[in-house]
């Protein structure tokens, strides 16, 4: 049973728990105690996202190793599975958003933010986990850091630190205007972009898991009551079903989405010109 479902299957029960306290959502697998850090407590756990994020990444690991370790020239079916998802990141994301010249030393790490997002999302949706790992805030939030440091960095390496700052101005732009352009492009170069990055894939990733769970235990309290209500929840659960194939092409697309808009934001540091 997913956390989601252990909260809101007590409610529908009858227990009270409104006004919903944070604690409903915080069930650790495992504690180990708490520690101080900057003046806050902290608790150091085991929580069932980190345990489906590091087995996607154990059978990521073994998927890829099993599939490449005896590559050939006619490829088998697992190396041409996993040589067709390559060349969807290499041909159709980091070729078309950072340019024929510049995209080869990027490839891997657009390759493995979306096969990681992809697995990870599709967790919710895959029994008995059914829990999308990028639904917790924290994921999306660490994803989104690693291309927040990658993109500027590229960005000062390529125009340096007082050039980069004056890239972000468009040229031909009268002199007056400039400040207030380059106050504009550092919102949006230094918060807009990683606050949208990550809150879009938190958000489509949260909400879809909640209407999934409302669906099926809504069907299964229907159920339950006997009488009309039974037939009820035989529509309530042909939804379920409907809304995960659709879930789980939500989920293929924000992780394309995701790892879309890294590219365009490593291209665009590439660039000589904003």
């Amino acid at each position: 049973m997913s956390p989601t479902a252990a909260v809101l299957l007590p409610m529908a029960e009858g227990e009270s728990h409104f006004p919903p306290d944070p604690s409903l959502f915080w069930q650790p697998l495992v504690k180990f105690g708490t520690i101080d850090l900057f003046g806050s407590e902290m608790t150091l756990a085991i929580t069932r996202p980190m345990v489906v994020l590091a087995l996607t990444v154990g059978l990521l690991s073994w998927w890829l190793i099993a599939t490449t370790k005896k590559a050939a020239i006619v490829p088998s079916k697992g190396q041409a599975g996993t040589e067709a998802v390559y060349n969807f990141v290499r041909n159709g994301v980091a070729r078309d958003m950072i340019g024929s010249k510049d995209f080869m030393p990027f490839v891997p790490f657009l390759f493995t933010m979306f096969v990681l997002i992809l697995f990870n999302n599709w967790m919710g949706i895959i029994p008995p986990v059914q829990m999308p790992t990028m639904g917790r805030i924290g994921f999306p939030i660490a994803l989104t850091l690693l291309v927040y440091i990658v993109y500027h960095w590229i960005g000062v390496k390529k125009h340096g630190f007082v050039g980069y700052f004056k890239f972000m101005i468009p040229a031909g732009l009268p002199g007056w205007i400039k400040p207030a352009i380059l106050g504009l492009e550092m919102l949006t170069f230094f918060v807009t972009r990683p606050l949208t990055l990550a809150l879009r894939l938190f958000g489509n990733m949260f909400a879809g898991h909640l209407l999934l769970v409302v669906f099926i235990i809504g069907g299964w309290e229907l159920f339950q009551q006997g009488g009309l209500l039974t037939a009820v929840s035989i529509p309530a659960w042909i939804m379920a079903f409907a809304m995960t194939v659709f879930e789980a092409l939500v989920q293929f697309l924000q992780a394309y989405v995701f790892v879309l808009l890294a590219a365009s934001y490593i291209g665009g540091a590439l660039v000589d010109e904003h």
